[in-house]
C-alpha cells in the first residue's frame, strides 16, 4: 500500500522502519484495560507521563480502579490522588462521572464495545469526560477492541511536518487527515497501527518536538519537508 502525501513521497512503510532504527521497538503500553485507560485520561490533567502513572498507581492503592469503589468514595478521597495534577476537585468529579456512565450504560464493562460497529464503540468513549476523538480512538486500539489507527499530537505533527498530511485549520480536521494516512498507508490490523502510534509519538516526543526539534540528529533529514523548505537539511 502507498499513502498519497504531497511532500516527499516518502512511503510510511519506510519512515516507521527508519524511525525504529532510532528508537528500537517500543514497548507496548501497560495498560490496556479499556477502563483504566479511561481512569488514566481523567486522574490528573495537564500532567506528563510518568506523574500519570503515579496518579493512576495511588488512585489503585487507595481507592481502587472499580466504579463501584469510586462512587463509594468521597470527593475529597479522590482529591488526594487528582492532586498530583493541576484542578485537582474537578479531575475528582470526573472520575466519579466517568464511573456513574460506565455504570449505567455498560454494567461496569468496556468490553462490550469490541461487539459494536466502530463508529458506534467512538461514539460510547466519547461519552467520557477527557476521551475525545483520538483518546477514543487509541483506547479501542490498545486495549484491542478494534484495529483503528490512532495518532497523539506528537504523531500528527510528524506527519504535518513530513509532508504527509496537510494542516488544516483545526487541529480535528488535521488529525483525520492524519488518520487517512495511516488507513491508506497500513494494514487494520491491531500491531502494524499500533506500532505506528508509538514509534510517531516518540518521535514527536524526541527528536521532533514541537519546540526546537533536534533536527540534525533526526534520521529523515532529506526526507523530511519541514527540513526541506526550511533549510535544515540535517533533519526534521
Amino acid at each position: 500500500m502507498t499513502s498519497a502525501v504531497y511532500g516527499t513521497g516518502v512511503p510510511l512503510t519506510v519512515v516507521l522502519d527508519l524511525l525504529e532504527e532510532v528508537y528500537g521497538p517500543q514497548s507496548p503500553p501497560g495498560i490496556t484495560d479499556p477502563w483504566e485507560q479511561v481512569l488514566l485520561e481523567n486522574v490528573v490533567y495537564l500532567a506528563g507521563d510518568d506523574r500519570r502513572l503515579r496518579a493512576f498507581e495511588l488512585l489503585r492503592a487507595r481507592v481502587g480502579t472499580y466504579p463501584t469503589a469510586l462512587l463509594a468514595s468521597d470527593l475529597a478521597e479522590l482529591a488526594e490522588v487528582t492532586g498530583l495534577g493541576i484542578r485537582a476537585g474537578v479531575q475528582a468529579a470526573r472520575l466519579q462521572a466517568a464511573a456513574r456512565e460506565v455504570t449505567a450504560h455498560f454494567a461496569g464493562d468496556l468490553s462490550m464495545l469490541a461487539s459494536m460497529p466502530l463508529a458506534e464503540a467512538r461514539r460510547a468513549l466519547r461519552r467520557f469526560p477527557a476521551v475525545g476523538e483520538p483518546a477514543a480512538d487509541r483506547i479501542l486500539l490498545q486495549a484491542g477492541l478494534h484495529a483503528v489507527p490512532a495518532l497523539d499530537s506528537n504523531g500528527v505533527r510528524v506527519l504535518v511536518r513530513l509532508g504527509q498530511v496537510r494542516e488544516a485549520p483545526n487541529y480535528a480536521a488535521t488529525y483525520r487527515s492524519a488518520i487517512a494516512v495511516l488507513r491508506e498507508a497500513l494494514p487494520a490490523e491491531r500491531t502494524p497501527l499500533l506500532r505506528a502510534y508509538l514509534l510517531l509519538r516518540a518521535h514527536g516526543r524526541g527528536l521532533c518536538r514541537r519546540s526546537s526539534p533536534a533536527c540534525a540528529a533526526c534520521p529523515l533529514a532529506n526526507r523530511c519537508r519541514h527540513a526541506l523548505t526550511s533549510g535544515m537539511m540535517g533533519g526534521c
